[in-house]
């Protein structure tokens, strides 16, 4: 399964829906790239593949300084899954290929 690619997301946050560009790159189990979303790119860490999911973690600044911590998987051209933003719980997280 390949997860490697640049995927449109968009997250379903408490302050509304937050979209995205994230750019995987896949080797092996490992993962690596960026995300970038309202005009700041921010490099992934923590990137592998576990249990059939992608699983990275993203720091963000804005609104407000967060890890946000993905786990998803891939059908297809589609991708689906949780995103955890530090303290405000857990939303959902989908995406296609761009």
């Amino acid at each position: 399964m390949s997860f490697a690619g640049n995927w449109n997301i968009t997250m379903k946050t408490p302050m509304g829906d937050r979209g995205g560009v994230l750019t995987l790159a896949q080797d092996g189990d490992a993962l690596s790239g960026s995300m970038e979303s309202d005009g700041n790119s921010t490099d992934i860490s923590n990137g592998r593949v576990e249990d059939g999911n992608a699983k990275w973690d993203v720091d963000v600044t804005s609104p407000m300084p967060l890890t946000l911590s993905f786990d998803v998987g891939v059908d297809g051209d589609d991708m689906s899954g949780n995103v955890k933003l530090g303290m405000f719980g857990n939303s959902a997280v989908t995406g296609s290929r761009a």
